[in-house]
């Protein structure tokens, strides 16, 4: 390994399912070394991690970097948004985090959403209006179904705050991260006392929040970990929040990220308020907005259709007019939190690639929908889509974005970009520096343009038609209420 040009630190990805770490080299955004560990998650409607794993997959994932992560002189943890994180008087989880994708709270949601003036005054209020996969649907489910867990919880953290907490013993949080609580004011930026006395959370039990660039505290003595006492911690954030940073992202240049949730987002300098819900108005970790529209079912729900037809997931096939709405988890874009899979137009000679190609579409379809909603209306219309996540380097997902958008897409080389967002944010703490700016400087975004291609209307306008006929039966549910 050849010696570093500056300082080293390390940057933190726990999401839904693994932690990664990151060692780079603050200097030159070269990653030094990189190690991984998984956790688990219930399946089902409950949506579940005891967040003591993901501690412990922390420790592992920090063993893995080797000595490297000894010299690191900052770290940030960018963590799965919206999880809801209760502990008790001695800081331990009182019970399983319920996490972003855990839709049981949908029924609180929508009562909240018809609340405090309705989803405009809530999306003028918080930014955003309030869906299943928020955190103030998700404490208002737990004060109903298990009130003794409220009785025994001192604190409220989300998952990036509780792994930061660890390191440093202090309840802290960002902006980024508050907005997607549904109980943070964006336009006075500070936490709603109404909203907290409306699902009775006494604010003394949130973290304080962080501003951007702000040291958030210092590792303690007797973690277990490789720093030293005293290193550096940065504020953390939330994973898309951090994968904006890791692209350095500039207003207007949208993104469209397929991992196990889809999102669509953009940077924007105007605090965003969607009256619809269908784009949340949350804030970045720079000091803008971070305007975005997620969807419960994207990789996961694709690779889940390849599997149960036993085709490798690239095997697609076109040329069928059929329709797969793969509303596995439910969804959330569109609200439809109580939704299963759909299929419509099977014929019998419709073949498995065919179907496979079906789910792709299905979910590129509710990912588009969304993003003329987050862009602003100056942003260029020409400008290369971002395609980062999981799923971005794959053929097939490549393909059906381009034939959807009709837009060129970029697919940046750097991989790791939520941790590597957590790396940019430490070394801003060390270089005085915009996260976002180092992120430029270490030119993570470069990568291949692929030209765009004419857009499939086609294929656009029969999903759109049979997500309409559908709705009032997706909305049911499955067991018909």
């Amino acid at each position: 390994m050849s010696a570093a040009e500056g300082p080293l630190v390390v940057g933190v990805d726990s999401s839904t399912q693994s932690t990664k770490a990151l060692v780079v080299d603050a200097a030159t955004g070269r990653t030094v070394a990189e190690g991984r560990a998984a956790h688990t998650v219930t399946s089902g409607a409950a949506r579940e991690s005891d967040p003591r794993q993901w501690w412990e997959a922390l420790c592992e994932a920090l063993a893995r970097c080797g000595d490297a992560a000894r010299e690191a002189a900052a770290v940030s943890v960018a963590g799965q948004q919206h999880g809801l994180v209760t502990l008790d008087v001695r800081g331990e989880p009182v019970r399983p985090a319920l996490l972003w994708n855990d839709v049981r709270s949908a029924p609180q949601a929508r009562r909240l959403a018809a609340e405090l003036g309705g989803p405009a005054a809530w999306a003028e209020r918080t930014g955003s209006v309030p869906g299943a996969s928020f955190t103030v649907s998700k404490w208002a489910w737990l004060a109903e179904q298990e009130p003794g867990a409220v009785l025994a919880t001192r604190a409220v953290r989300l998952p990036h705050d509780y792994l930061t907490e660890r390191l440093t013993g202090q309840g802290t949080t960002d902006r980024g991260d508050a907005s997607g609580t549904g109980w943070w004011a964006s336009a006075a930026e500070t936490y709603d006392d109404t909203v907290l006395a409306r699902v009775g959370l006494d604010p003394a039990l949130l973290p304080r929040v962080v501003r951007p660039g702000e040291v958030a505290g210092t590792v303690r003595g007797g973690h277990g970990l490789p720093f030293s006492p005293g290193t550096l911690v940065a504020a953390g954030t939330g994973d898309n929040a951090a994968a904006a940073l890791g692209l350095g992202l500039r207003p207007g240049v949208p993104v469209l990220s397929l991992g196990t949730s889809g999102t669509v987002y953009a940077v924007s300098r105007r605090r965003p308020a969607d009256p619809t819900g269908t784009v949340a108005g949350f804030a970045d970790a720079s000091g803008d907005w971070l305007p975005l529209a997620c969807t419960l079912n994207c990789t996961l729900a694709v690779d889940r259709v390849a599997a149960l037809l036993g085709l490798d997931r690239e095997a697609v096939e076109p040329g069928a007019e059929i329709t797969f709405l793969p509303y596995l988890d439910g969804e959330r874009t569109p609200d439809l939190p109580l939704a299963t899979g759909l299929l419509h137009g099977l014929r019998h000679d419709t073949t498995g690639g065919q179907l496979l190609q079906a789910a792709y579409d299905g979910a590129v379809h509710a990912l588009l929908g969304a993003l003329d909603r987050v862009l602003d209306a100056d942003a260029d219309p020409a400008a290369p889509l971002l395609l980062i996540g999981g799923g971005a380097r794959g053929t097939a997902w490549q393909r059906t974005v381009r034939r959807l958008s009709g837009r060129p897409v970029r697919v940046p080389a750097a991989r790791e970009l939520v941790a590597l967002g957590a790396a940019a944010q430490a070394a801003g703490l060390l270089t005085g520096e915009d996260p976002a700016a180092v992120a430029r400087r270490w030119n993570t975004a470069a990568g291949p343009v692929l030209e765009p291609v004419e857009r499939d209307e086609e294929t656009l306008a029969r999903i759109s038609g049979v997500l309409s006929d559908a709705t009032p039966l997706l909305e049911r549910g499955p067991d018909g209420r």
